[in-house]
């Protein structure tokens, strides 16, 4: 992984083998952003997605292999009892140019990745909302 920051925004790269989620969030610890938004694209070969079920406030799980383009990653940075928190989306297409995508849990990059973070002034706590099920944003006031 190579990272620089211009200003409000941190331009990544990330490297073959490494995991999406563990590496932007040592970024946001290394510049002590606690408030910003991430979009990227780049080369998988395995991502676990999630789906929340409302109903029953639990995420399942699929484990997708092979080459993929992750054709979209877009994502929050906020914290969670004052550690860097991560809510981050994909969609990867396969060799047959079929889009899936959910709740980012994990994606290991099989060529390159390209993320930018773009970083806010402030910063948003999350909460856990036992109704919802969800750590949801608690604005400080």
């Amino acid at each position: 992984m190579e990272f620089q920051r211009f200003d409000n925004y941190c331009i990544v790269r990330l490297d073959k083998g490494e995991e999406v989620l563990q590496k932007l969030k040592e970024v946001c610890e290394k510049e002590d952003i606690k408030l910003g938004s991430i979009t990227g694209l780049g080369a998988t070969n395995k991502v676990v997605l999630g789906l929340f079920y409302t109903e029953e406030k639990i995420y399942n799980k699929t484990t997708l292999t092979g080459p993929m383009e992750i054709t979209s990653l877009v994502g929050n940075i906020s914290t969670l009892n004052g550690k860097c928190y991560l809510h981050c989306h994909i969609n990867v297409c396969d060799k047959n140019m079929n889009v899936l995508g959910g709740h980012l849990n994990e994606c290991y990059i099989s060529a390159t990745g390209e993320f930018i973070i773009s970083v806010i002034d402030g910063k948003i706590e999350r909460e856990l909302n036992k109704e919802v099920g969800l750590n949801l944003y608690k604005f400080l006031k």
